[in-house]
């Protein structure tokens, strides 16, 4: 696990959409998978910017989501249908046939998990994933106490992640799907490089944990430390509890200086 600390979440959304991009120009047919939620919404307007100057080109770029409400309808405007139409699918040139995202209205949701894995399988895997992370350390909704070995599947959402999800409805608690389909721990890990993101004070310590403690179960995050290939870029705020990480990233700095 490699990281980079950032002076704001600016500049973290920045550096992402640099990561991505450079990722697409090495890889023009590259196979990226993406992210909802508020953190990845500043990464989606860099990429938009640099899409315009001429920067990246999604032609041939292929990509899958990592989740989807249940009971939702893709044109619904809280669904993340509608969401990566409004950050990102309807502002660049990406294929509408080449953007994949579960299906939360299908009438077999057990056949609709199937059908998406066949679907990123079939595509080859996901070359470059890029995360959020919860505050309970989800990843996806990959809740604590996820199985490592799960693939896309059906969850049942846990209370605190419907409550910090309320905003996007209205505020409501009760108006938040108790369940949704998201990519598994496997699918996610099985990805060749991952790119976790986050930002803020109230993401500080559930990052220490995730990146400093143990592995564990209770924080799915915690698995990237053995991912091969993982990049996490935090601002300022969402570092400020990291001690031996902190070190680390310095040291890293300064040899590639």
């Amino acid at each position: 696990m490699r990281l980079e600390i950032l002076k704001d979440e600016e500049a973290m959304s920045r550096r992402a959409a640099e990561v991505i991009a450079r990722a697409v120009r090495e890889k023009p047919d590259l196979v990226l998978g993406l992210a909802t939620g508020g953190t990845p919404v500043g990464t989606y307007r860099e990429l938009v910017r640099l899409y315009r100057e001429g920067r990246i080109d999604f032609a041939r770029v292929t990509t899958f989501n990592l989740d989807e409400y249940v009971g939702l309808e893709p044109h619904d405007p809280r669904s993340y249908h509608a969401y990566m139409e409004e950050h990102l699918f309807r502002h660049v040139n990406l294929r509408p046939e080449a953007t994949h995202l579960p299906d939360g209205w299908a009438e077999d949701l057990e056949a609709e998990c199937r059908r998406y894995e066949a679907l990123i399988e079939a595509a080859g895997g996901i070359d470059l994933q890029l995360l959020g992370i919860g505050r309970d350390g989800h990843i996806g909704f990959n809740e604590p106490g996820a199985r490592w070995e799960q693939g896309t599947r059906v969850v049942r959402l846990k209370p605190e992640t419907r409550q910090d999800n309320a905003r996007y409805f209205g505020g409501v608690l009760e108006a938040v799907p108790e369940r949704a389909i998201s990519m598994g721990i496997r699918t996610i890990m099985h990805a060749r490089r991952l790119l976790l993101l986050a930002a803020g004070p109230h993401k500080a310590e559930i990052v220490r944990r995730a990146i400093e403690g143990p592995v564990s179960r209770h924080v799915p995050a915690s698995i990237l430390q053995l991912h091969p290939d993982a990049l996490v870029l935090l601002d300022e705020c969402a570092a400020s509890q990291l001690t031996r990480a902190r070190a680390l990233a310095r040291r890293q700095e300064q040899a590639s200086g």
